[in-house]
């Protein structure tokens, strides 16, 4: 079973990856008080760093959303710490080279240490042990997702909801990365699947929004962004910015 992750809706802004917005990690998934508590920057601050459309505007490649995606949860350790970390995991896979929790774990500090090339490496030596783990494949695409490697990472989302479908949050990475793309149309659905698992995702109900008004739909934009509001008060900006309000 996932070890609790910070949700997807408080990580890398999709059109830079190097500034937070909200965190997620591959090392805890906390609850909606965590979830918040972890957040580095809030939305409204990454919809700052990047240009969006007004309400009704389709974007284009210089003024894309910037929705959130996964990074590390707030620091409960130190650098010093992840590096002994994957000192451990590597005298365990000296002696067991085919030990799928030290590669996991291995995987894992790396991405906290900002190696994403390195974790992927790891994750996929764990996903030839256990092809039909959720988990190493949610956390490879957000690895894929830092690196920008969106159509990857849709692949690696995609496998996570096949072998754990209740996962809202790999639903909602599958969408911000294709919102990357400018998919916005296709990214629809899987916010709206992750709604369907949790109706009290304003994240999802964020990009949801962003996504139709991204796609000339002001009436659902605003309906999705006025949701997103009521649940989270920091997605008024972007209610203020596409839905003219």
């Amino acid at each position: 079973m996932k070890a609790p992750i910070l949700s997807l809706a408080t990580c890398l802004t999709l059109l830079f990856l190097t500034d937070c917005a909200r965190t997620t990690t591959e090392v805890e998934r906390p609850t909606s008080a965590a979830r918040n508590a972890a957040r580095e920057t809030s939305v409204a601050q990454a919809a700052d760093s990047a240009a969006r459309p007004a309400a009704g505007v389709n974007a284009t490649a210089s003024t894309a959303p910037t929705p959130p995606l996964p990074v590390e949860p707030a620091a409960r350790k130190s650098n010093a710490d992840y590096r002994a970390d994957i000192r451990t995991a590597d005298l365990a896979l000296k002696a067991k080279p085919r030990d799928f929790d030290a590669l996991l774990a291995r995987a894992k500090a790396k991405s906290h240490l900002k190696d994403y090339r390195e974790a992927v490496t790891d994750y996929n030596a764990a996903l030839r042990l256990k092809p039909t783990n959720a988990e190493a494949y949610y956390n490879r695409g957000l690895n894929r997702l830092k690196l920008k490697e969106y159509s990857a990472a849709i692949v690696d989302f995609g496998k996570a909801v096949k072998y754990n479908p209740q996962d809202k949050e790999a639903y909602f990475g599958r969408g911000a990365a294709k919102m990357q793309m400018f998919n916005f149309k296709s990214a629809i659905p899987d916010f709206a699947k992750a709604i369907s698992i949790d109706p009290n995702y304003a994240d999802a109900y964020e990009y949801r929004g962003i996504s139709y008004a991204s796609i000339n739909k002001p009436v659902e934009a605003k309906a999705d962004l006025e949701k997103a509001t009521q649940l989270n008060p920091e997605a008024e900006k972007s209610l203020r910015r596409y839905a003219g309000k």
